[in-house]
């Protein structure tokens, strides 16, 4: 088939001959201008000289020979298809090979007509073309770059004066796309202050940002300290946000390391980088062991949870993963992309309901998982406290299908993703996913497979999240809408709270509620503060804030333990398991088979029954 020639296409040749005839042209003339130079200088600048002793008359029979081998030693070095926007030291020396060539070939070809030339002048006509010609094609990039700039320049402040910001500056000179004009460096290092990076002045620390700011008219801070930990991170950004400049950020220093680092990854500040947490770390290879080469099935495979988890599973080599969801469309793509990121997984997607009893059993044998990993839930509580047998129906009797499932067809391990929200929950929701909680611990007591709870706080950027909400919010224009000035909350990214589920799972014994030390929790209110500033807008000013009130089954801040609970260490000093709360599993069971009665009649009183069962559960006034 032969290719399509679009007009842009065609329009992009014709643009790319003219632009080299132009730039021969200008050759023509600078090879004679300094095969001339070279004569006058050597003459010391006496034109009668050059005249009385035919010298000059001799040179212009040659020039046109000397014309057409000077194109063509800088078409065989590439100097007109070069491009000259992003010219460096490996241009410049491609044009000084090409000038020592051209100057002695046109001494031999002199020579070679009997041509008294003098033997200084190839190196004059060397000396005037190398500059001609540089002079050149280094001004084409200037003139590209102040043209680029005009009207769009940033004044830029740098935070930090390392490795990464010489990186930054490297790139911000040599870009013709870069709009930066880095005009201050900050930097806490006093050794540093006062001395200049790639000539840019490192002029205080961090107490200077907000006055250097308004000093310098900066429009741009960049924050060039990939490898200070996030606790450091996040208070030089909570200075930052003082100021009304735009906050960017570079990226991880193992990139830098890899020389990754160009303008293209310098990204907007994001809110995870103002939570001030170190991410959770994870032992990999005791991931692996347990993962590799094994049957894995997730339910709720297509959520934000359950799709992480698809992600890093299918990068430890199971040897089936199956992904199990009620909607086909978040099942559909997350099918899609990791057909494309591992062409060679043995990926089942499978449609159904956790409610329904028979398709999951039938899912057990027909594919008889190792691996549970059991993230399927309603989480959204306003709406559960609406339609609370709705809730216990996919909570509560979900899990149970599936852990007796599991138990039938010998699964080696079970892990369900619980909630903070189950600690002295105030909402159906929380409640059902406590009774959740127990039914794993029950089970665990009588079955041969291993049976743990992994609970977490709120994830950034979830579906249903407060993240997604308040970034649209703002592209409305606002107001974005607080429920409370003091409601308060624990967050973590969706990567982490999947490592730490995958980190559970390798060291259940059985029996374990996992709970991840998420550090200080999030007021909302200065979530919602904080972007909104990211957004380069001002709180209050641009985007009101308005308190709406809690919502149902809503309270001012959550828990990861019950008082009951305590901590136990495990070898990651940021995940702990939670001492078991004890409970009569007889009496139990019986309460949840009158919870799946009223459920199936569809009884409206049914948070008596969960107070029955949940002794904690306490409905928010």
């Amino acid at each position: 088939m032969r290719p399509i020639r679009t007009a842009h296409t065609t329009s992009f040749n014709t643009r790319k001959v003219i632009h080299i005839a132009l730039l021969m042209l200008i050759d023509v003339v600078l090879l004679n201008a300094a095969l001339f130079f070279a004569l006058w200088v050597r003459m010391e600048f006496n034109m009668g000289q050059l005249l009385k002793n035919g010298l000059l008359l001799e040179f212009i029979k040659t020039a046109p020979v000397y014309t057409v081998i000077g194109l063509f030693v800088f078409f065989m070095l590439k100097l007109y298809t070069s491009l000259w926007e992003f010219a460096s030291v490996y241009e410049f020396v491609r044009i000084g090979i090409a000038c020592i060539i051209v100057s002695a070939t046109n001494y031999i070809v002199m020579r070679l007509f009997s041509i008294n030339v003098p033997r200084s002048h190839p190196v004059l006509n060397f000396f005037f073309l190398c500059i001609f010609v540089t002079t050149v094609r280094f001004s084409y990039r200037l003139f590209r770059r102040r043209i680029s700039e005009t009207g769009r320049e940033k004044r830029t402040m740098l935070i930090g004066a390392g490795s990464a910001a010489s990186v930054a500056l490297r790139e911000f000179s040599s870009s013709a796309y870069s709009e930066n004009k880095v005009v201050c460096i900050i930097d806490d290092d006093r050794t540093k202050q006062g001395q200049y990076l790639k000539g840019v002045k490192i002029i205080g620390g961090r107490d200077m940002i907000v006055s250097a700011a308004k000093k310098y008219n900066v429009s741009e801070i960049i924050v060039a300290m990939p490898s200070v930990p996030n606790r450091q991170r996040k208070e030089i950004l909570d200075i930052c946000q003082q100021t009304p400049c735009k906050l960017k950020t570079l990226p991880g220093i193992f990139q830098l390391a890899n020389g990754e680092v160009n303008i293209s990854k310098i990204r907007d500040v994001e809110i995870e980088d103002l939570l001030g947490r170190d991410p959770v770390k994870v032992d990999l290879t005791d991931i692996l062991d347990y993962v590799s080469n094994r049957v894995i099935l997730v339910t709720g495979g297509g959520g934000s949870i359950g799709s992480e988890l698809c992600r890093q599973i299918a990068s430890h080599n199971p040897k089936t993963l199956i992904i199990f969801d009620i909607y086909e469309n978040n099942a559909y793509d997350i099918q899609l992309e990791l057909k494309r990121r591992y062409p060679s997984l043995d990926l089942q997607v499978l449609i159904g309901s956790v409610r329904d009893r028979e398709r999951i059993r039938k899912l057990f044998d027909a594919y008889r998982p190792e691996l549970v990993f059991h993230a399927a839930a309603h989480k959204h509580v306003p709406l559960m406290e609406h339609s609370p047998n709705e809730a216990i129906k996919n909570n509560v009797f979900g899990t149970l299908n599936v852990a007796l499932a599991a138990d039938e067809f010998h699964a080696r391990r079970m892990i369900l993703i619980s909630t903070d929200k189950a600690v002295n929950p105030t909402n159906v929701m929380g409640a059902s996913k406590r009774i959740c909680e127990m039914i794993v611990q029950t089970m665990d007591m009588r079955s041969k497979t291993e049976y743990v709870a992994v609970r977490f706080g709120n994830v950034l950027g979830s579906n249903g999240s407060v993240i997604p909400l308040f970034h649209k919010q703002i592209l409305d224009g606002g107001p974005i809408t607080v429920t409370h000035k003091d409601v308060i909350r624990y967050f973590m990214t969706i990567p982490e709270a999947v490592s730490l589920v995958l980190q559970a799972g390798a060291y259940a014994e059985g029996g374990e509620i996992f709970v991840l030390d998420m550090g200080k929790p999030v007021r909302i209110d200065d979530l919602a503060r904080n972007m909104i500033r990211l957004s380069g807008l001002e709180p209050d000013v641009d985007i009101p804030i308005v308190y709406t009130g809690l919502r149902p089954g809503e309270k001012l801040y959550e828990e990861l333990l019950l008082s009951e609970e305590g901590l136990k260490k495990t070898d990651n000093e940021l995940i702990y398991i939670a001492h078991r709360v004890e409970f009569d599993d007889i009496m139990f069971e019986r309460n949840v088979e009158r919870l799946r009665a009223a459920c199936d009649s569809s009884e409206e009183n049914i948070r008596a029954l969960l107070h029955e069962i949940v002794k904690e559960y306490k409905e928010a006034s």
